[in-house]
C-alpha cells in the first residue's frame, strides 16, 4: 500500500488501488446484489448496442444494398425495438432501486465499523482532533459511498461492454476505419487520469474544509451563551466569514478542474466526430463502405462519446466516493492505543484496594511528563483525598485507574491484580466517576440515570436519584423522571445535573469511587445538596477525591498533597495542618481568600 504523510492536513493519502482493495471486503458481502446489478446492467445496453444495428439495416434495404424495405420489416424491427425498451426499462428499475440499496447497506457497514472504532481510541485521539471533523466523516463522506459503491461498478462496466461490442461489430465493417476512431482513446483516458489526480486533491480539501467549517459552527452554537455574554457577536462572524471563503476558494478550484476535464473531453468528442466525417466520408467515396455501415458508424461513435460523457460526469461522484473511503480509512487506520491484553481475564474487585507501583506516565502527544516513580497504596474501603496546585497529576492519576491513558511505566493494582491484565469492559465496570463538568445526554432524567446501568427497573431508578438527592427537584417537575433536559442537560441547574450524575453512579453500584472535582463548579447552596449525596455515595467504598476547595475534603480518612516532584505530604486534615508544610499553606491562603 502507498501511504505517505500529508502535512498540509496531518492525515495518511492512499494510492486508488490500495483504496479500491480496502473497499472490496464491503462490498463482497452483496456480491449476489452486485452480480445481479451488473446483469442487469447488461440487459440496459442491449437497446444503445442493437439501435445502430437497426438503423443500418434500415438503411441499407432503402438504399437497396441489402433485401428490400417492406412494412413488415420495419413493423418487426419496431417491435423488436420495444422489446427492447420495455426490457431496458424493468433492468434499470431495478438498477436504481435495489443498487442503490446495496451502497446503503454499504454505507450502513462503513459507519457501523467507523463508530465501533471511535469507541475503542483514547483521549489523545479527541485531544487532537475536532469532533465537527468526525462527524462529518462518518455521516457527510459516507453518504457518497452509497453512490460510489452502486455507481463505479456499474458504468465501468457498462462502458466496457459497449467498448468492446462497438469495435467487434464496426470492425467487422471497416477495421482500418475503426482504428482510426479508437486510436484516440488511450490518449482520451491518459488525459482523463492525470486531471482525476488534480479532482482528487481538490475534493480532499473541500471535504476538511466542510469538517473545519462544520467544527467552528458547532463550537460557535454550543457556545452560545459565552458568546453572548461577551458580545462577541461580531468575533464569531468573522470567523465564520474566513471558513466560509475558505470552502468558496477551495470549491472554486474544483470546478475549474471539473471544467477542464469537462473540456477536454468535449475536445475529444469532436475529434472523433471530425475523424468519423472525413475518414468516412472517403471511405464512401472510394467504395470502401456503404451508407447504412457509415450510418451505423455515427450512432456507435453517438454512443461511445455518450458512453464516455457518463463516465465523465460519473468522475465527480467517483473522486467524491474515493475520498469518502479515504477519510474513513483515516478512522479506520487510527491505531488503538489502549485495549484488552491478548489473555485478559475479568477484573474480580473484592475489598477495592488500589496500588501504584512505580508509576511513571507522561503524555503521549506532547510528551509531557506527569508523574515520576509514584507508589501509592489505597486500603479498601479508604476516602483518600488528593489536593495540590495544578499540573501537579492529581487529575492524571485518576485517568489511569481506569484506564483512559496507559502508563509509560509502571504498575497499578486492584486487588492484586495488574489492570493491563484484565478487560477494559471489567475495570471499567467495577469503577465509578463524578466530575466537575456533568455531562447529560440530550434526553429525559430516566434516561440519563439509567445510563448508569441499562435494563434497570423503575425502583431502582427511582431509589439511585433518592441516595444522591435528585428526587427533592424531580418530584417538582411537571412530566417529573420523564422532563426533557435538553442538550448537555442545558434546562437543569449545576446542583442538579450533578446529582443526576451521582444517581448515575449509584446505579452502577461500583467497588470504586473517583471523584473528580465534584463540587468545585457549584454554589454554596448547591454544594451542601451535593456533598450530602456524596456522602451517602462513598459509604462502603474506596473513594479518590480530587478536590481545590480543601472544606470538601477535610473528613477524608487521609490527605495527599501533591506537586510536580510527587507526593509532598500525606496524612489527616489535623495532621497536616499541625506540620505546618504545603497543606497548612494552601489553607491559610483558602482562608484568606474566604
Amino acid at each position: 500500500m502507498k501511504v505517505t504523510s500529508d502535512l498540509k492536513h496531518g492525515e495518511q493519502t492512499y494510492s486508488s488501488p490500495a483504496l479500491i482493495k480496502r473497499f472490496l471486503p464491503y462490498i463482497k458481502k452483496y456480491r449476489l446484489l452486485l452480480v445481479l446489478d451488473l446483469f442487469f446492467a447488461s440487459l440496459t445496453t442491449l437497446c444503445d448496442i442493437a439501435l445502430p444495428m437497426i438503423m443500418r439495416r434500415l438503411t441499407n434495404s432503402a438504399m437497396g444494398t441489402a433485401a428490400p424495405l417492406t412494412v413488415e420489416i420495419v413493423v418487426r424491427l419496431a417491435l423488436l425495438y420495444v422489446a427492447l425498451r420495455l426490457v431496458d426499462a424493468g433492468a434499470n428499475f431495478y438498477m436504481q432501486s435495489q443498487g442503490h440499496i446495496m451502497g446503503v447497506y454499504i454505507e450502513t457497514d462503513m459507519r457501523r465499523a467507523a463508530f465501533d472504532h471511535l469507541q475503542r481510541l483514547s483521549g489523545t485521539y479527541y485531544s487532537n482532533h475536532k469532533i465537527g471533523q468526525i462527524m462529518g466523516r462518518i455521516t457527510n463522506d459516507l453518504f457518497d459511498v452509497t453512490e460510489f459503491a452502486h455507481h463505479c461498478p456499474e458504468e465501468f462496466y457498462i462502458a466496457i461492454i459497449k467498448i468492446v461490442v462497438s469495435f467487434i461489430i464496426l470492425a467487422k465493417s471497416s477495421l482500418s476505419l475503426t482504428l482510426l476512431i479508437f486510436m484516440w482513446l488511450p490518449l482520451m483516458f491518459f488525459v482523463s487520469v492525470k486531471i482525476n489526480h488534480w479532482l482528487r486533491a481538490t475534493q480532499k480539501a473541500q471535504r476538511f474544509q466542510v469538517g473545519e467549517l462544520n467544527a467552528a459552527i458547532e463550537d460557535s452554537l454550543l457556545g452560545e451563551r459565552v458568546v453572548k455574554a461577551f458580545t462577541a457577536e461580531d468575533e464569531e462572524k468573522k470567523k465564520f466569514e474566513q471558513g466560509n471563503l475558505d470552502f468558496q476558494r477551495i470549491k472554486k478550484k474544483s470546478y475549474y478542474a471539473m471544467a477542464t476535464f469537462g473540456t477536454s473531453t468535449r475536445l475529444f468528442d469532436g475529434l472523433m466526430y471530425t475523424v468519423v466525417i472525413v475518414a468516412g466520408g472517403l471511405f464512401l467515396i472510394n467504395g470502401l463502405i456503404n451508407a447504412g455501415d457509415l450510418v451505423a458508424y455515427i450512432l456507435y461513435v453517438s454512443t461511445l462519446i455518450a458512453t464516455i460523457r457518463r463516465i465523465v460526469e460519473f468522475t465527480e461522484q467517483f473522486q467524491r466516493g474515493m475520498t469518502g473511503i479515504e477519510r474513513f480509512l483515516e478512522i479506520l487506520d487510527t491505531p488503538i492505543e489502549i485495549k484488552d491484553s491478548k489473555n485478559a481475564g475479568t477484573l474480580k474487585v473484592t475489598d477495592g484496594g488500589i496500588e501504584f507501583e512505580h508509576v511513571y506516565f507522561e503524555y503521549p502527544d506532547d510528551h509531557n511528563k506527569v508523574l515520576h516513580d509514584l507508589n501509592l497504596k489505597i486500603r479498601p474501603g479508604e476516602n483518600l483525598a488528593i489536593v495540590g496546585s495544578s499540573g501537579g497529576g492529581k487529575t492524571t492519576i485518576c485517568n489511569l485507574i481506569p484506564r483512559f491513558y496507559d502508563l509509560t511505566s509502571g504498575k497499578i493494582l486492584i486487588d492484586g491484580q495488574d489492570i493491563k491484565e484484565v478487560t477494559l469492559k471489567s475495570l471499567r465496570q467495577s469503577i465509578g466517576m463524578v466530575q466537575q463538568d456533568v455531562y447529560l445526554f440530550s434526553g429525559t432524567i430516566r434516561e440519563n440515570i439509567a445510563y448508569g446501568r441499562q435494563g434497570a427497573t423503575e425502583e431502582e431508578i427511582l431509589e439511585a436519584a433518592r441516595l444522591a438527592g435528585a428526587t427533592e427537584f424531580i418530584d417538582k417537575l411537571e412530566h417529573g423522571l420523564d422532563t426533557y433536559v435538553g442538550e448537555r442537560g442545558v434546562k437543569l441547574s449545576g446542583g442538579q445535573k450533578q446529582r443526576l450524575s451521582i444517581a448515575r453512579v449509584f446505579l452502577k453500584n461500583p467497588k470504586i469511587l473517583i471523584l473528580d472535582e465534584a463540587t468545585s463548579a457549584l454554589d454554596n447552596e448547591s454544594e451542601l445538596l451535593v456533598t450530602q449525596s456524596l456522602k451517602n455515595l462513598t459509604k462502603g467504598r474506596t473513594t479518590l477525591t480530587i478536590a481545590h476547595r480543601l472544606t470538601t475534603v477535610q473528613d477524608a480518612d487521609r490527605i495527599l498533597v501533591l506537586d510536580k516532584h510527587g507526593i509532598e505530604e500525606e496524612g489527616t486534615h489535623e495532621q497536616l495542618l499541625a506540620k505546618g508544610g504545603m497543606y497548612y499553606r494552601l489553607w491559610n491562603r483558602m482562608a484568606e481568600l474566604d
